[in-house]
C-alpha cells in the first residue's frame, strides 16, 4: 500500500524549490543516475580487487553480489523509518556511501597487506555499501513524489530507468576509464568524491527549503569532512601503496604496474641484492635462477623430436622461450602473450631480460599480443597444423579467468595446430595439494583426442621459492616417451625426469574424472 502521509506536503515543498517542478524532477533523476553509477563502480572495485588478492573470481563475485543484494534489502527496510526526513536522510546516506565506497579499496588492500586476510574486509565493505545503496531508492522515491505527485507506477518507472542507465555507465566507466587511467585505489576515491558532491548538492541546494538552518549546517560540515578525508586519502595513496607493497613483497619493489590483464610486481634483481622475483596478481611466478629448472622441465621433454617450428602460449617472462632457443635447429618460434606490458618488461627490464637471456631479441622469435584461446581459434585450416611443439606456459589453473585455457575446447584447438608427430607440453600448476585439479587437466587433454604422459618435478631445498610443479606431455598418436634430447642443460637429468614421471602415479584417481569444458568448467577441482 502506498504511503499517503506526505500527500499534503507536496504543494508546500514545490513552492520552496529553487527551480520549476519539471526541472527539479529532472535534477533528482540525474542524481539517481550518478548515484547508481557510483554504486556499481564500488561493487566492481570490490570484485576486481578481491579476485586479484584471493583468486577465483567466480567465488569472489558471487560473495560480493549476494552480500550486497542482501544488504540492499536491509537498507530498503531501514529507509522506511527515514522517509519523514527524506532529504536530510538521503544527504547523510550519500555522504556515508561516498566515504565507505571511496575508502573500500584502501581498506581491503590494507587488510590483505598487513593482516593477510582480505575476505572479512571484502564482506564488511560489501555489506555496508549494500545497506547504504539499498536505502537510496525509497528515499529518492519520496523526494520525487514530493516535487510532483504522480501515480506510483510512473514514478517507479522513471526512477529505475535512471538507475539502470546510471549502472550501465558506471559498469562501462570502470574497465575503460577508471581502471586504466586512475587505478583501483584512486579510481575508488574519485568515485567517492563524485558521489558525495552529487548527493550533497542535490539536497543542500534543491531541497534546502526542507531543512532547518541547523540541519543544513550539519550536512554541509559532514560533506566537507567526507571530501576532505577522500582528498587526504588520495594525497596519501602513493605512500600507502608503497608501504602496502613493502608489507606484501618486501622492501625492494622495483616495478609495480596494473596492466590491462593483471598486476605485475618485480622485486630484487639488482647487483648484490635479492634474486629477481616476478609476481603476477600477487602470485610468485619467477624467483631468480632457481625458477629455470621448472622452465627446463616444461620445455625440454617436448623438444625430444622434430622441433623446427614451436608455438609458445603464455610464458611472457621469457624463461620458457630461452629454453626453446637453446636448440640451434629451431627455425621459428611464435610467442603468443596476452599481456603487452609483461612482454615489454621481459624485453626492457634489465633484471628480467638478463634472466631470460634476452630471448625476445632473437630473430627467430615472432611475438604476438593476443588471447591464446582467440589466437588459436583464428588459425585457419581443418587439416593438421604445422607446429612441431606447442608449449602452454599459462596462468595458474586456480584462477577462474584462466579456466578457458584449461578447457577441452582449448586443447582441441591446440591439437588442431599440431603437425603430425607434434607434442603439446602443459604446465599444470603446483602439484602439492592439487592432485585432483592436475588429473582433471589430464582428463581434459585426453578428451581433446591426445594421449598424455604426466610428470611432477619435486620441490628443491627451498620450497617457499620453488614449489613442486606439475606437467603434461601429450601427442596424438600415443603417450609420448619422456626423454631428454641432446642439448638439455645438465640441471635437468634423465634420472630426475624418471623420478618426475613416477611422482604423480600414487595420486591417480581410481575412476576417470570428467573433463573441464567452457560450459562445465571444473578447474580448479576439489
Amino acid at each position: 500500500m502506498i504511503d499517503q502521509r506526505h500527500r499534503n506536503e507536496a504543494p508546500r515543498l514545490a513552492l520552496r524549490l529553487p527551480v520549476p517542478a519539471a526541472a527539479a524532477r529532472a535534477l533528482v533523476l540525474a542524481a539517481v543516475f550518478v548515484c547508481a553509477a557510483c554504486g556499481l563502480v564500488y561493487e566492481l572495485e570490490l570484485v576486481a580487487l578481491a579476485s586479484y588478492l584471493v583468486g577465483d573470481s567466480v567465488t569472489q563475485a558471487s560473495v560480493v553480489l549476494s552480500v550486497m543484494v542482501f544488504a540492499m534489502g536491509c537498507g530498503s527496510l531501514l529507509a522506511k523509518r527515514l522517509r519523514g526526513r527524506a532529504a536530510a536522510a538521503f544527504a547523510a546516506i550519500e555522504a556515508g556511501l561516498a566515504l565507505v565506497g571511496g575508502l573500500s579499496v584502501m581498506v581491503l588492500y590494507g587488510f590483505f597487506a598487513w593482516f593477510g586476510q582480505a575476505t572479512p574486509a571484502m564482506v564488511g565493505c560489501a555489506f555496508a555499501i549494500g545497506v547504504l545503496t539499498g536505502a537510496e531508492v525509497p528515499l529518492l522515491m519520496t523526494l520525487v513524489q514530493r516535487i510532483r505527485r504522480q501515480d506510483a507506477g510512473g514514478a517507479v518507472a522513471d526512477l529505475f530507468a535512471a538507475d539502470y542507465v546510471g549502472a550501465l555507465v558506471g559498469g562501462l566507466a570502470f574497465p575503460f576509464l577508471l581502471l586504466p587511467h586512475f587505478g583501483q585505489l584512486t579510481g575508488a576515491l574519485a568515485t567517492g568524491v563524485v558521489n558525495a558532491a552529487a548527493g550533497g548538492a542535490t539536497v543542500l541546494w534543491l531541497f534546502r527549503g526542507d531543512l532547518s538552518r541547523r540541519a543544513r549546517g550539519w550536512l554541509l560540515v559532514a560533506n566537507v569532512l567526507v571530501l576532505a578525508v577522500l582528498a587526504g586519502a588520495a594525497a596519501a595513496a602513493g605512500p600507502f601503496e608503497r608501504a602496502a607493497r613493502r608489507a606484501v613483497y618486501g622492501g625492494d619493489v622495483r616495478v609495480a604496474e596494473q596492466s590491462a590483464v593483471q598486476e605485475i610486481v618485480l622485486t630484487g634483481g639488482e647487483s648484490g641484492g635479492r634474486p629477481l622475483r616476478l609476481y603476477l596478481d600477487g602470485r610468485l611466478r619467477v624467483s631468480g635462477p632457481a625458477t629455470a629448472r621448472y622452465a627446463q622441465a616444461l620445455v625440454h621433454p617436448a623438444m625430444n623430436g622434430p622441433h623446427a617450428r614451436v608455438l609458445l602460449l603464455g610464458g611472457g617472462d621469457g624463461l620458457a622461450l630461452r629454453e626453446v632457443l637453446r636448440y640451434g635447429d629451431v627455425a621459428e618460434v611464435t610467442a603468443v602473450q596476452p599481456d603487452a606490458e609483461l612482454l615489454r618488461l621481459a624485453r626492457a627490464d634489465p633484471g628480467l631480460s638478463a634472466l631470460n637471456g634476452h630471448a625476445y631479441a632473437d630473430a627467430r622469435v615472432r611475438a604476438v599480443t593476443a588471447d591464446p584461446f582467440d589466437w588459436l581459434r583464428g588459425l585457419r585450416g581443418d587439416g593438421p597444423g604445422s607446429y612441431d611443439v606447442i608449449v602452454a606456459d599459462l596462468a595458474d589453473p586456480g584462477l577462474s579467468r584462466s579456466a578457458k585455457l584449461y578447457s577441452q575446447e582449448f586443447y582441441g584447438l591446440a591439437a588442431r595446430a599440431l603437425a603430425p608427430g607434434g607434442r603439446l607440453a602443459v604446465r599444470a600448476g603446483t602439484a602439492a595439494g592439487a592432485a585432483r585439479t592436475f588429473w582433471t587437466i589430464d582428463a581434459t587433454v585426453r578428451a581433446a583426442g591426445l594421449r598424455t604422459s604426466p610428470y611432477w618435478l619435486p620441490a628443491d631445498s627451498r620450497p617457499a621459492d620453488s614449489p613442486d610443479q606439475a606437467y603434461l606431455l601429450a601427442a596424438r598418436s600415443g603417450a609420448p616417451r619422456l626423454a631428454l634430447p641432446p642439448g638439455t642443460p645438465p640441471t635437468l637429468t634423465p634420472p630426475a625426469l624418471r623420478l618426475a614421471a613416477r611422482a604423480p602415479l600414487p595420486t591417480r584417481p581410481s575412476r576417470a574424472l570428467p573433463p573441464s569444458t567452457l560450459l562445465r568448467p571444473r578447474i580448479p577441482a576439489s
